[in-house]
């Protein structure tokens, strides 16, 4: 089970590090949001007495580039069954979830690195984390974030066979995710509609947490964003792994 698991998170791995222009490609819209927004917004944030809009923002934007980067990791599920990889894969002597745990960890750690590139990024266009001693958790947090949605776009991914249509249901779902989470402005006093969609939203959770380790400042309390986001990640770990042994190449 071990060796099945490194061996597809490695290879995982090894993808995305040769991949430099999908590295570069996908910071574009990270460092987009934290500019325009970050410094385009802040001087309404602060006349609302919301204080420093960077601060709030770079939190949600870690999330959003780990959102993006994780649940499009299932489109390489698409891409492995057209082009016969996966058939390989399959026939291996091994359970077909270990299978699925190393594709979601491989896709995982992927995440949790481009999210880490964007703090650091965020580090140079003016944010600045409360505290060095919670950034062990923080990672934490973003690896949490990123096995959540590796496993929902791999899930996903075992249903869609069209390259064409997953990216459209993908971005059907990931856009309400995003917006939807507090990443963008704060939960409190959001209207009610909102606020419920808020808390059914695991992404809430994971921005919550983060910012939380990184300002200060939370909404739901850490020992909530905890426990949704480990129970979130089960839940899609098994149906994730459920839909994955019935998969057909």
């Amino acid at each position: 089970m071990i060796q099945t698991i490194y061996i597809l998170w490695l290879r995982q791995l090894k993808k995305y590090i040769r991949s430099k222009s999908r590295i570069i490609g996908s910071l574009g819209q990270p460092i987009l949001f934290l500019v325009a927004f970050g410094f385009g917004f802040q001087s309404i944030f602060q006349k609302a007495n919301g204080g420093d809009y960077l601060q709030f923002l770079s939190p949600g934007i870690i999330a959003m580039s780990i959102l993006f980067t994780a649940i499009f990791a299932g489109i390489e599920l698409i891409w492995d069954r057209q082009f016969g990889f996966l058939k390989e894969t399959l026939v291996a002597p091994v359970p077909r979830w270990h299978i699925m745990v190393g594709r979601t960890l491989g896709g995982a750690t992927v995440a949790t690195i481009q999210g880490l590139i964007v703090f650091v990024l965020a580090l140079f266009i003016g944010f600045r984390p409360i505290s060095l001693y919670a950034l062990p958790i923080a990672l934490v947090v973003m690896f949490l974030i990123a096995l959540v949605f590796t496993a929902i776009g791999t899930a996903i991914a075992c249903m869609v066979q069209d390259m064409q249509a997953f990216p459209i249901i993908m971005n059907f779902l990931v856009m309400p995710l995003f917006f939807l989470s507090g990443a963008l402005f704060p939960l409190e006093g959001a209207p009610g509609g909102i606020a419920l969609v808020a808390k059914l939203d695991p992404l809430s959770y994971g921005v919550d947490g983060l910012r939380q380790m990184l300002t200060g400042v939370t909404h739901f309390g850490l020992e909530l964003d905890f426990l949704v986001l480990i129970s979130t990640v089960f839940i899609f770990l098994g149906i994730g792994s459920y839909l994955f042994s019935r998969i057909e190449v």
